[in-house]
């Protein structure tokens, strides 16, 4: 009897482990340019932390530079995606467009 109500409690675990519902919510799709600005943000937040540390004297000019250059061109790169991404998806309201 108690090996039958151990058998039973390990299915029941199993089961309530492993079983998936018919359908699963796995949040709202993300698009590439959602991404992409998620990155930028956080690009951004670094190059703010990145300052702060060598303003507080916690970074040599040599490091601070390197680090302050890639993370420049980082933004820089998903800027000119992001820029990219919009402007083939709306091409009527693109900048260029407004000026005419």
């Amino acid at each position: 009897m108690i090996i039958a109500i151990c058998l039973l409690l390990a299915a029941t675990a199993v089961f309530y482990v492993f079983y998936l519902p018919g359908k699963l919510y796995l949040g709202p799709k993300k698009t590439r340019a959602a991404y992409l600005r998620e990155r930028k943000d956080v690009v951004y937040e670094n190059l703010r932390d990145l300052n702060f540390e060598y303003k507080a004297g916690k970074l040599p000019d040599a490091d601070y530079a390197s680090l302050k250059s890639n993370l420049q061109d980082e933004a820089a790169t998903l800027l000119a995606e992001i820029s990219r991404l919009e402007s083939r998806l709306s091409p009527a309201t693109s900048p260029a467009t407004k000026r005419a």
